[in-house]
């Protein structure tokens, strides 16, 4: 197929009207005037941008179907409503559960096409929980947080092909051999739902460490110790510049005074966006649903606890996450979309594959309105949405 009258959505800015084709499922030219060749399909983008397929690296959910189900149909339903928002390529996220229904979805995933969803490809298994701090449990059931446990994790290290990352708060007694395992199975360990102190999260990065999840939620933050002001998680992340940081950029879970403060610290390349979406993505007001076996209610576009007390994941699509990005943030959309694909596909390795329109990746693409609402996505050249 050839993609014409496009604005392409690349790293050094949007060329007006150009083209790309795409050949065997992969990204095979681009330039301002390719001409169709004998047999090829025109497809007229009428001006609108042509981004990379957005990659989530965190994702609970959506249209009351949960991770944690461990079915194909549930991991199907939720990979086609995310790539309405641009989303073709995602890490199916766990919460703090007991280790069987962990390794349940691990096992499921295992056993399940990642190309064969009808959406969103599924680039494997987020393991968020259950190895926290009891101070900063977030939705996650408090009883079921505990301890990393060698033998318990063994059995999911199983799977480690399928695992992107894990996150676990760093100053857990067995947290640092952990982080090591994970690095040495090549698996991303990510701090969050944490209470450390600055010095707790710097033995972590120096132990492999190199990401946050949904930085500023339940997460430690600057506090007094004793007579000083001491850094927790928070502050260490933003000062190291080796530190990636998620970010739910939904407009809800962090207000846009603080993007703006990551923005200026971690700049274009230090940021990741993700939805952690639940189930409650893609509900009406006054929907209910389920964030494992925590109940939640979708109210005002947010979605809460059944007791409106704490957040439950999120409503969000990818390019709502851009869109906040842009307008609340000021951020330029070309970084916006960095931080959706390109430093994402680098945190996982796989920027030789996906993140970016060079040619030779994957033609994993979204057509973008001038309002950032998604007109189509395509996975490998396929038309998903």
């Amino acid at each position: 197929m050839l993609f014409r009258n496009a604005r392409l959505l690349l790293p050094e800015g949007i060329p007006a009207a150009s083209c790309l084709r795409v050949k065997d499922g992969r990204i095979a030219a681009t330039g301002e005037h390719l001409s169709p060749e004998a047999g090829e399909a025109v497809l007229d983008v009428g001006g609108k941008f042509l981004a990379p397929g957005f990659i989530d690296m965190h994702i609970h959910g959506a249209l009351r179907r949960d991770s944690m189900e461990a079915t194909p149909d549930a991991f199907g339903a939720i990979c086609r409503f995310h790539a309405t928002g641009g989303t073709t390529a995602l890490a199916l996220t766990t919460v703090t559960a007991p280790a069987d229904a962990i390794l349940a979805v691990l096992e499921a995933a295992g056993r399940m096409d990642p190309n064969a969803t009808g959406g969103a490809r599924i680039l494997g298994v987020h393991i968020e929980g259950p190895y926290f701090s009891k101070e900063k449990p977030g939705a996650h059931p408090l009883e079921l947080i505990r301890n990393p446990d060698p033998k318990e994790y063994g059995e999911w290290l199983k799977y480690s092909k399928l695992i992107t990352q894990m996150t676990i708060a760093p100053e857990l007694p067995g947290a640092l051999q952990l982080i090591e395992t994970l690095q040495a199975h090549g698996i991303r360990a990510s701090g969050g739902h944490s209470d450390a102190w600055d010095e707790e999260a710097s033995a972590a990065f120096a132990h492999g460490m190199k990401q946050v999840t949904h930085t500023y939620n339940c997460m430690s933050s600057a506090r007094r110790r004793g007579a000083f002001r001491a850094a927790g998680l928070l502050e260490f992340a933003m000062s190291e510049p080796d530190i990636l940081c998620e970010l739910i950029a939904d407009g809800f879970h962090v207000s846009p005074t603080l993007m703006r403060a990551l923005y200026q610290a971690k700049g274009r390349d230090g940021i990741a966006l993700v939805t952690d979406a639940g189930a409650g993505a893609g509900l009406a007001q006054g929907e209910t649903f389920y964030l494992g076996e925590i109940g939640g209610v979708v109210d005002g576009g947010v979605a809460l606890t059944e007791d409106r007390k704490a957040l439950c994941s999120s409503t969000a699509r990818m390019n709502d996450l851009v869109r906040v990005m842009v307008e609340k943030v000021d951020v330029p959309l070309v970084e916006a979309v960095r931080m959706a694909t390109l430093n994402p596909s680098r945190a996982l390795g796989l920027e030789e594959e996906i993140g970016s329109l060079a040619v030779g990746l994957q033609a994993d693409l979204v057509i973008l309105e001038e309002n950032l609402s998604v007109a189509m996505t395509f996975v490998a050249g396929q038309r998903v949405f």
